[in-house]
């Protein structure tokens, strides 16, 4: 009867194990907020990395273009840095905004991996990302020439994927 007493915890546990695993929401990976797709752009005004002048995105993303969210710290940001860059040389228009990081580790990426952007806005408290709806970096959204959100791209984008995005804003 005592070996019975001594199995109780262990057994209390696996079955709390099994109702809490139960009742935890499926991730899916597939899912991506689109909250703001076929919404205006938020009208930021952030920093530029050149000379810190505050710069408003909707002038700058006149679409059809593609708004790009990474930072230094960011391994997959450093993985799509050559598709950005072979979509520059397309000559795809392209605003990174550096998502919560500092100005002297956004230039060394940039030097380390190439400048694919046209403008590089700085967002450091990543405010910016919350009013987009960021997730997390990279995430890409295309902006067609109204300024409106056509889509949006969370993880590392391939060419493949950009070009589907941009003939969405109109390219």
């Amino acid at each position: 009867m005592s070996r019975l007493w001594a199995l109780l915890p262990v057994a209390a546990l696996i079955v709390l194990i099994v109702v809490f695993a139960r009742g935890l929401p499926r991730h899916q990976a597939q899912v991506i907020p689109m909250a703001l797709v076929g919404k205006a752009a938020p009208d930021l005004r952030l920093p530029r990395l050149a000379d810190n002048a505050p710069a408003a995105l909707r002038t700058l993303a006149k679409g059809p273009a593609l708004v790009n969210f990474y930072a230094s710290w960011c391994a997959p940001c450093a993985d799509e840095a050559p598709a950005l860059m072979a979509l520059k040389a397309e000559g795809v228009k392209i605003i990174g905004i550096a998502y919560k990081d500092a100005p002297a580790n956004t230039s060394a990426f940039l030097d380390r991996f190439g400048n694919p952007y046209e403008s590089v806005l700085l967002d450091r408290d990543g405010l910016g990302a919350v009013e987009f709806g960021v997730t997390g970096a990279p995430e890409t959204y295309a902006i067609d020439a109204a300024g409106v959100i056509r889509a949006k791209h969370a993880g590392a984008i391939t060419p493949a994927d950009a070009e589907v995005m941009l003939q969405t804003a109109g390219r």
